[in-house]
């Protein structure tokens, strides 16, 4: 994705804020061990478009000291009122000193801004030694109720509106290599996130492709009515689950 798009992404989330911090997944306890782990005792983490937090609390209680950097005003304002240190600033341009940071991370962000440019920014920031590590919570088609959300989601969002249009999963690992980083792996984690049909709503609002009015909405939110009565259990259950996809690389010491 270029940096010419930057703009435009930055806005697709105004509006969606409260949603977004209510009903997005966290991430397991396991894949944040794995993100510090080797790393400073209580690592300086950047957590680059941390939209309202909700990573960047995670990174604290695994045991970091973060930064949230993240460009939307209304994200943002979630982030400071959560007690968090969040700043202004984009994937090219975080503002931050030169060696600052044990980490920079991007969870479920960085399809916005995978490019060499973001990249570089990542490595300005680290200190030898560091790692940067991009994490994302993706639908687990293994699991029958969260493949057809999946599919649901894809249909009522409109095509061009998906984020990271142009950005395809193979991409990471040579992006990561290319930058320089050494030992870029790969792992997965299982993860899941219990909702009742309210929640379930909230959750396919909190997407910036999803339609928030009129007839389409109004369509999407009959489907998925119609899915939470497939699936769900006596309580009026789901279990959305997710595999948390974690990939890094480290800086390695000269």
């Amino acid at each position: 994705m270029s940096d010419t798009a930057q703009p435009q992404t930055v806005t697709r989330f105004s509006g969606l804020a409260e949603d977004y911090h209510r009903y997005r997944p966290g991430y397991p306890a396991a894949a944040l061990a794995a993100v510090l782990e080797g790393l400073a005792p209580q690592p300086t983490a950047i957590d680059v478009g941390a939209g309202t937090g909700i990573s960047t609390q995670a990174l604290i209680a695994a045991g970091a000291h973060a930064i949230a950097i993240e460009p939307n005003d209304e994200m943002r304002a979630v982030a400071l009122a959560s007690g968090l240190d969040a700043r202004p600033g984009t994937a090219t341009a975080t503002g931050l000193a030169d060696g600052c940071a044990d980490l920079v991370a991007s969870f479920q962000a960085f399809h916005w801004f995978a490019n060499a440019g973001a990249l570089a920014e990542f490595l300005r920031l680290l200190r030898p030694g560091g790692r940067v590590a991009l994490v994302w919570n993706e639908r687990n088609q293994k699991d029958p109720f969260s493949r057809d959300f999946r599919l649901l989601e894809k249909r009522f969002g409109e095509a061009a509106m998906l984020a990271g249009a142009d950005f395809v999963d193979e991409m990471l690992e040579p992006l990561l290599r290319n930058a320089g980083l050494s030992g870029v792996r790969r792992v997965l984690f299982e993860n899941s996130q219990v909702l009742n049909a309210d929640s379930l709503v909230g959750r396919v609002r909190s997407c910036s492709y999803a339609p928030r009015s009129g007839p389409v909405y109004d369509e999407l939110l009959a489907e998925l009515a119609a899915l939470h009565r497939t699936y769900a259990d006596a309580a009026g259950q789901v279990e959305l689950r997710y595999l948390t996809e974690v990939i890094m690389g480290d800086l390695v010491l000269k």
